[in-house]
């Protein structure tokens, strides 16, 4: 194959998906000279499942996400048909943004946002190897010879990486919804030390919304909540907003699927990879959990602009006559005309136990993972991943410290930590129940946690820094005005109201948020906080709350930071450090820890074999 030279840049970017974009844009956003690879143009910020943006602890991610500066957050808000919050009737810490978004509308506001980046060049491309010298990045080669020299290399390939599509006994050599394949690339991670698995992901049919009842069918409204970017003026009323619906599948649905589950291709041998626990295909639910009677299945429009409706929650890779039949076995479905099957898509990604917390790939300099490469799953996980790698090669090229989101700072932090430091054997999902810090990393303050750093690190505009400041200092007005004594007429009044003894003296409004009183009752009777944001009340609400929780929380997040304080040194011999289990010593020499504090995150690794490493440590100093 000749070769040319394409130009010298800081560092390339290879994928247009989800995480692409964010490392594209944290790359170029902080003055670094990036090209962006992507096998189609047409794929930039492609929603290639489902039509939507956030969810439960994917909201957090995204809000994260924007309050570091990525952009996620605003073009999701641009591209929203419905808003909901999730958990809305639980707690603060695991309520969850999720918008309704129009697919198409979300890739051309993508697509624009890059085109008009400085110091960005997009190239459609496929990348066929990463060039090395000395253990460093010196460029990325793509397959019709272009040289890209550069010094930093992401790798965000999404589901790409020889992928193929599998629809009951239709196997294609295609990448998902149609796009071609990237069949170079796997060969080059393999060759410089990357260990390589095979995962699987699914989506469901998209049937004509025209042929669907909705008469038959729940309606699921939209609500008037927050957006998500904390630039984001609002949402639409509710009223404004499109309406999902809710079915359910039933026995008959069932019995179509039991019957001919050797036409299945998860049943048959068709598909051996490891597919996601949390987002199981409808076989699996059905045959999982054989006990229920039925499954619930919303109904989700693609856009605002298509009758397209998405089928949240009947994934499948069954022939497309056992599909049809299966669809329309469903209330409100029993006319229905499928207008894009669903499959399932097997594809390459990496063991993330080869790569550092700053997503740098251990053996190679300058070479970093993000996305399902990494082998999670979801558009949120992948674009928190793009904008930290994006984020640490910057900081890496300019030459400032790299950042490390401790599991106290963001869910972006237990994310990047459990793939590092506990890897994954399954695609990864974000959930609240990961983070055992989730009452401080909640979504109203994710910029009080995060914008700041941002901020230092050269990534959040000018304009959006000024806006959190003004944000921050409202949420301590809003606090200082909480602690105001509240009128005891009326105060005496609501703690009646809500079953409780009459006040013996006067009260602040803290104190009423103590006593279970909601905080918009208590706007409501006093007439106060009107024009404060909801969000912002939220979160001066949770505080005062949970202050105790809160404050035990900080307290243990302050002992994991002096663990990770006490660093474990790269060349450390496990196998000759008495007292250590055997399993011990395999697994820190496997992952080889940074610190104690991740050293004792590693499963398999037990409070007495840190112990024995404290000893060590102190031993040699």
């Amino acid at each position: 194959m000749n070769t040319f030279s394409e130009g010298q840049y800081d560092a390339v970017v290879i994928g247009a998906g989800h995480a692409g974009c964010e490392a594209a844009v944290a790359l170029a956003r902080t003055g670094l000279k990036t090209v962006m690879l992507t096998l189609n143009l047409d794929s930039i910020g492609f929603m290639p499942c489902n039509p939507s943006v956030g969810g439960t602890a994917k909201g957090h991610l995204v809000r994260e996400i924007d309050a570091l500066g990525g952009e996620m957050g605003l073009v999701a808000d641009l591209a929203a048909l419905q808003y909901r919050m999730l958990n809305e009737g639980k707690g603060a810490a695991v309520q969850s943004l999720r918008a309704q978004t129009d697919k198409n509308k979300y890739h051309t506001e993508m697509k624009r946002l890059l085109e008009h980046t400085e110091n960005l060049r997009i190239v459609q491309g496929e990348a066929a190897d990463i060039l090395t010298e000395d253990g460093h990045v010196t460029g990325v080669v793509t397959s019709y010879g272009g040289i890209f020299s550069c010094r930093a290399v992401i790798v965000a390939t999404g589901v790409y990486l020889n992928a193929r599509t599998i629809t009951g006994e239709t196997i294609a050599e295609s990448g998902p919804n149609g796009f071609a394949r990237a069949t170079m690339l796997t060969k080059a991670l393999i060759r410089l030390g990357f260990r390589v698995r095979r995962f699987k992901t699914g989506t469901p049919a998209r049937l004509d919304g025209r042929t669907v009842d909705r008469s038959a069918l729940t309606v699921q409204p939209g609500e008037e909540v927050y957006p998500f970017s904390f630039l984001s003026d609002g949402v639409l009323p509710a009223d404004h907003q499109e309406v999902c619906y809710l079915t359910y599948t039933n026995a008959e649905t069932h019995k179509i699927i039991l019957e001919n589950l050797n036409r299945a291709p998860l049943y048959n041998g068709a598909i051996s990879s490891t597919g996601p626990r949390y987002c199981p295909s409808i076989e699996t639910k059905v045959v999982r959990f054989s006990d229920k009677e039925r499954h619930q299945l919303f109904l989700e429009p693609e856009g605002a602009d298509t009758t397209e409706v998405y089928v949240q929650g009947m994934s499948t890779s069954l022939p497309h006559d056992l599909q049809k039949a299966m669809y329309r076995t469903v209330k409100g479905l029993e006319k229905c005309e499928i207008v894009r099957y669903a499959y399932a898509i097997e594809y390459d990604c990496v063991d993330t136990l080869d790569v550092l917390p700053t997503l740098e790939f251990k053996k190679v300099k300058g070479l970093y993972t993000a996305g399902q490469i990494n082998g999670t799953s979801g558009y949120e996980e992948a674009a928190a991943q793009g904008l930290m790698a994006g984020l640490n090669a910057s900081l890496a090229l300019r030459g400032m410290p790299p950042l490390v989101l401790r599991r106290d700072q963001a869910y972006i932090g237990v994310l990047i930590d459990d793939l590092v430091t506990k890897g994954t054997d399954e695609p990864y999902r974000m959930m609240t129940s990961r983070a055992e810090y989730r009452l401080v990393l909640r979504q109203d303050n994710a910029d009080e946690r995060l914008t700041q750093i941002g901020y230092d690190c050269g990534l959040v505009t000018e304009e959006r820094y000024q806006k959190f400041l003004t944000r921050r200092a409202l949420r301590e007005a809003t606090a200082a005005a909480l602690e105001e004594r509240a009128e005891q007429r009326k105060a005496n009044a609501l703690v009646q109201e809500h079953g409780q003894p009459p006040l013996s003296a006067g009260v602040t409004y803290a104190d009423l948020i103590r006593r279970g009183i909601p905080l918009q009752n208590i706007c409501d009777v006093f007439g106060i906080l009107q024009d404060v944001p909801a969000d912002v009340k939220l979160s001066c609400e949770t505080e005062v709350r949970y202050a105790g929780y809160l404050k035990r929380s900080r307290d243990e997040a302050e002992r994991l930071k002096k663990m990770e304080q006490s660093p474990l040194p790269a060349d450390i011999d496990y196998a000759a450090i008495a007292g250590l289990r055997l399993e011990a010593r395999e697994k820190l020499a496997r992952v080889r820890p940074l610190n104690l504090g991740q050293a004792e995150r590693i499963s398999g690794v037990s409070p007495a074999d840190i112990a024995v490493l404290m000893v060590y440590l102190s031993m040699k100093k």
